[in-house]
């Protein structure tokens, strides 16, 4: 079985009842634009996340993540409680660092404060290593992004390094502080 056909196709997964993994759909577009168009995530991720993000960017990335073509790439939209509120996701690394996913996630600030993100991050970590050959996967966090290492500290991540001066965002130097999980 394709494991990432199967995970793309599923179409919505039951994480814990409160949460749900969904395929990204041309429907979310608009909640899409509404949640992400907002300098304080901006702020906080990389480059490559639009700012201001318009509906144009909601469906270039919708896109990318139907194609299914893209088999290093496992991207997911967020529901709570029957809403569209964020996404995650993981990409796996190539050539010698194979064996290695980068997660990323971010979440629309209505949202921040209820535990939606840490439960996220622990549920798409326990699929990954189910699911794949990955035995290890990492973030990178902004060192002013006190709530991300929160989240993935209570996932289970560890903190492994911290990279000095390492990000540079809107003119500013920051750490990163980069956090790993091992396959048991």
């Amino acid at each position: 079985m394709d494991i990432k056909n199967n995970f793309l196709k599923t179409g919505t997964e039951n994480i814990t009842g409160r949460i749900t993994f969904e395929l990204f759909q041309n429907i979310d577009a608009i909640e899409l634009t509404r949640l992400a168009n907002n300098i304080n995530i901006a702020s906080v991720v990389r480059d490559s996340f639009p700012f201001p993000y318009t509906i144009y960017d909601a469906l270039c990335w919708i896109e990318f993540c139907k194609d299914a073509s893209k088999v290093n790439s496992f991207q997911k939209a967020i529901i709570y409680e029957g809403q569209f509120v964020g996404g995650i996701g993981v990409i796996r690394q190539e050539d010698i660092f194979r064996n290695n996913g980068e997660i990323g996630y971010w979440l629309g600030e209505p949202y921040w404060s209820k535990g939606i993100m840490s439960e996220a991050v622990k549920q798409m970590t326990a699929w990954i290593f189910e699911n794949t050959t990955i035995e290890r996967l990492y973030g990178g966090v902004f060192s002013n992004n006190k709530a991300s290492m929160r989240v993935l500290e209570k996932a289970g991540y560890d903190l492994e390094a911290i990279h000095k001066r390492a990000i540079i965002k809107e003119g500013k130097t920051f750490d990163e502080y980069f956090f790993v999980k091992f396959k048991d």
